[in-house]
C-alpha cells in the first residue's frame, strides 16, 4: 500500500488503510460505531469516488416499533379447548365422549338435578345402573356411563380420560378405541351388580376408564402398541400407578365402587389380549431397540 500524507490525522490514516467494503460496511451500519467514525468512513468513501459527496452522513436507522403480541388470554383458552375438545385424525373418539360427558351433565343440571349432590332418584331417572332396573331395561348398562354425582366426579374422570386419549387413541386406533371404552364399560357394570348382590346405584365412567387402562397394558405387555421399549416401560408405570392409586382411593370412599372398577380393568384387559391375538406380528417390533 502506498505511503499515506503525513498530514492526515490518526482517525483518517487508519480509514484510508480498510477497504472499499470495510468502509461501505461502516457507513452502512455507522449507528454502531461512534459519530466520527461512521462520519469519517462516509468522508474517505467519498474521497474515493464510490458515493456522492451530497450525499447525507449516515445515521442510526429508523426504529421499527415492536409488534405487538396478537394473542390474548381468551384466544389462547380458545385454542386450549380446541385442542381438547376438537376431533381430529388420532385423537377423534376422546373429545366427542368428553363432550358427551359434559352435554349429559349440563342437560341434568338444565333440568333440575342438583348439581353438586344429585339424589339417588334423580340419578336413576336419568338412567343410572339400578340393580331392580337394569333386567327390563339394560341400556342402562351403557347410559350410566355418562351420568355423575357431581362436578368432582365428572372432572376427575374426564381428566383420566383426556390423558389417556392424548396418549394412546392415536396408537390403538378409534374405532378400537371406542369398543374398549363401552365393553369395559360394560363389563364394570355387570360385576358391580354381581358384586353388590343386595342392589346397587351406580354412575360414573370411571369403570370404562379404568377399561382402557387394562386396554393399555394388555396391548403393552404383549408389545402389540406401537412404542419403543423404553417407553413402554415408562407408561406401564404409569398406568399402574394411576389404577393402583384410584383403586386404594377408593376404599376410603364409602360411595365408591370400586367392584365397577375392577370389573372394568379386566374386561379391558381381556379385550387387550383379543385385539393383540387378532393384530398377528406386534407392530413395536419395528420400533424396539431390542
Amino acid at each position: 500500500m502506498a505511503d499515506l500524507p503525513p498530514d492526515l490525522t490518526p482517525l483518517a490514516q487508519l480509514l484510508a488503510r480498510k477497504t472499499n467494503a470495510e468502509l461501505l460496511y461502516m457507513a452502512q451500519q455507522a449507528h454502531r460505531y461512534p459519530p466520527e467514525l461512521g462520519q469519517g468512513a462516509v468522508r474517505e468513501l467519498q474521497q474515493r469516488g464510490l458515493i456522492p459527496l451530497e450525499l447525507p452522513e449516515a445515521g442510526p436507522p429508523p426504529v421499527t416499533p415492536a409488534p405487538e403480541p396478537t394473542g390474548t388470554w381468551l384466544g389462547l383458552l380458545w385454542q386450549l379447548l380446541g385442542g381438547i375438545f376438537r376431533p381430529r385424525a388420532g385423537y377423534y373418539i376422546t373429545p366427542l365422549l368428553l363432550l358427551g360427558n359434559l352435554a349429559v351433565f349440563g342437560l341434568m343440571a338444565a333440568s333440575g338435578v342438583h348439581v353438586w349432590e344429585p339424589t339417588g332418584k334423580e340419578l336413576v331417572a336419568w338412567g343410572s345402573n339400578f340393580s331392580p332396573l337394569v333386567p327390563e331395561q339394560p341400556w342402562r348398562l351403557v347410559s350410566c356411563l355418562f351420568l355423575h354425582a357431581g362436578p368432582a366426579h365428572l372432572l376427575l374422570n374426564l381428566g383420566a380420560l383426556l390423558l389417556l386419549g392424548l396418549l394412546a387413541e392415536d396408537k390403538v386406533g378409534s374405532r378400537r378405541w371406542l369398543l374398549a371404552y363401552l365393553v369395559s364399560g360394560v363389563g364394570g357394570s355387570l360385576v358391580s351388580l354381581w358384586w353388590h348382590s343386595r342392589g346397587i346405584n351406580s354412575v360414573g365412567a370411571s369403570g370404562a376408564i379404568f377399561g382402557l387402562y387394562g386396554l393399555l397394558l394388555a396391548l403393552l405387555l404383549t408389545r402389540t402398541l406401537p412404542v419403543t421399549r423404553e417407553d413402554r416401560g415408562g407408561i406401564i408405570g404409569l398406568l399402574l400407578y394411576f389404577a393402583l392409586s384410584s383403586l386404594l382411593g377408593g376404599l376410603e370412599g364409602p360411595n365408591t365402587d370400586n367392584a365397577a372398577h375392577i370389573g372394568g380393568l379386566l374386561t379391558g384387559i381381556f379385550v387387550g389380549f383379543v385385539l393383540a391375538a387378532v393384530s398377528g406380528k406386534p407392530k413395536s417390533d419395528t420400533l424396539s431397540a431390542e
